[in-house]
């Protein structure tokens, strides 16, 4: 997994008011979220603001990144667990980060890539990926760029289910039973398997 490096500085001040505030300088409310727990053994998050220029490699990307978390120069490794977006304008409003450690597993969405010719294709069936990420659970040092799978057995009419996946050092968390790519069936296909029935 790659990653990327965001300096943000501790928010001394919270609450409706200075998260607008915030905003109006062009900053974007995080919070980090750890090991420290506080009352009832809750997680006590770090409240810290980025300029939103920081987090747009981050963000607006489909590829996943560790992120090295300079908050005013205490060090901390995470991954981005949830956004917040504006409803109508799309502004970033707040981003959640986790700190993670290399023992430690956690649980991340990883993008697929479909790679061969399906057998299907050939037929003149259509490839579809039905997800574009799966959910894999691993220590993030051994969570990869993007899943590789192979579809060149893949026939016409035929899917790939999440349950009929290995990848080495992965555990999968994406339920079974969810369909991650089929060769649909086209005219052309429908009309070539009719004529050879004949």
């Amino acid at each position: 997994m790659k990653s990327i490096d965001i300096k943000g500085s501790v928010r001394t001040e919270t609450g409706k008011k200075a998260t607008k505030l915030a905003r109006k300088e062009g900053l974007v409310p995080c919070n980090l979220y750890g090991e420290a727990r506080g009352e009832n053994n809750l997680p006590v998050a770090l409240s810290f603001a980025v300029p939103a220029s920081g987090l747009r490699k981050l963000v607006y990307t489909p590829e996943i990144y560790s992120v090295n978390l300079d908050i005013d120069g205490k060090q901390y490794t995470a991954v981005m667990r949830e956004l917040q977006f504006h409803p109508v304008s799309d502004q970033l409003l707040h981003v959640d980060f986790y700190e993670i450690t290399p023992e430690k597993p956690i649980v991340m969405e990883v993008p697929i890539k479909l790679n061969g010719l399906a057998e299907g294709v050939k037929a003149g069936g259509k490839l579809a990926a039905n997800v574009r990420k799966l959910k894999v659970r691993a220590p993030y040092t051994q969570i990869p760029e993007r899943l590789d799978i192979d579809v060149t057995t893949l026939g016409l009419g035929k899917t790939i289910k999440a349950g009929e996946l290995k990848f080495e050092g992965l555990e999968l968390v994406t339920p079974a039973s969810v369909v991650v790519c089929q060769v649909k069936m086209t005219r052309s296909a429908m009309s070539a398997a009719a004529k050879a029935q004949q």
